[in-house]
């Protein structure tokens, strides 16, 4: 049985600043059902604040605790083990990291997210310095590619964590998905065990393979988005259901609650 569901947001209820054809119509009826719901997002070129902004203008209305972010679960690393921020992210994004408890000497660590133009070698290098010093290697997500406003793939935050991971010897810690922890403190706060959440995304790697790896019982891949025609051939775990769109998944769901 299917007690609460996990749903990505770029490629799955929106591409660009338009809401997925029949998205508004199949979140009302998982409302409706009264399933509880998170939305479990990698984009890291926006605050927290922003995205939820960008949503109510689309007609989504989303509380701020629905929506999980990268950005959020490194915030409250960085206060829980008392860590020092070396930011590579993108300038949006820095609204979020900002009135950190100050601290005096305190271990350091490099946080990558999407820095877009941001990403210059001198950036690259500083963090890699940081690394090579010592610095704690954090990455926001580590997703291959995303989908752009122009409707193409670009190169997301994934090729530059790797490259500072070749560079300095390293393996960040990936907060985003498809993280364990990340799954599961949104399945703590829903009140719902990971084997009885479903998931539903485009990316067969972080939203579908990683989710079923960290226990959740069911996800989704949705033909819209990054989707690629057979990408789910590759997958390891392969998806419960491939569906059209977020409309079949919440029919694919809500017939199984």
């Amino acid at each position: 049985m299917i007690r609460g569901i996990l749903i990505d947001l770029s490629g799955v209820v929106y591409i660009g600043d338009e809401p997925v054809a029949g998205a508004l119509e199949a979140l009302s009826r998982i409302r409706r059902s009264g399933l509880p719901v998170r939305f479990l997002t990698n984009t890291t070129r926006t605050p927290k604040r922003g995205l939820l902004r960008r949503l109510s203008k689309m007609g989504f209305e989303i509380a701020a605790e629905e929506l999980f972010t990268p950005a959020q679960a490194a915030r409250e690393l960085l206060i829980e083990r008392g860590l020092t921020p070396h930011l590579l992210i993108h300038p949006a994004l820095e609204e979020d990291f900002r009135g950190l408890p100050p601290l005096i000497g305190g271990e350091r660590a490099v946080i990558v997210g999407d820095a877009a133009d941001g990403f210059t070698y001198q950036a690259l290098n500083a963090a890699f310095r940081e690394l090579a010093n010592g610095a704690v290697f954090l990455a926001l997500a580590k997703n291959r590619t995303f989908l752009d406003a122009d409707g193409s793939l670009s190169l997301d935050t994934g090729a530059f964590v790797a490259a500072l991971e070749y560079a300095s010897g390293r393996t960040a810690t990936v907060l985003g998905k498809p993280s364990k922890d990340f799954f599961a403190e949104a399945a703590r706060e829903m009140g719902v065990d990971l084997n009885d959440l479903a998931m539903i995304g485009d990316d067969v790697e972080s939203d579908v393979s990683g989710a079923l790896a960290a226990g959740v019982g069911h996800a989704l891949l949705v033909r819209t988005g990054k989707y690629a025609p057979g990408a789910e051939a590759a997958a390891e775990p392969e998806p419960t259901a491939v569906v059209d769109d977020i409309g079949a998944a919440a029919d694919w769901i809500l017939a199984r609650i």
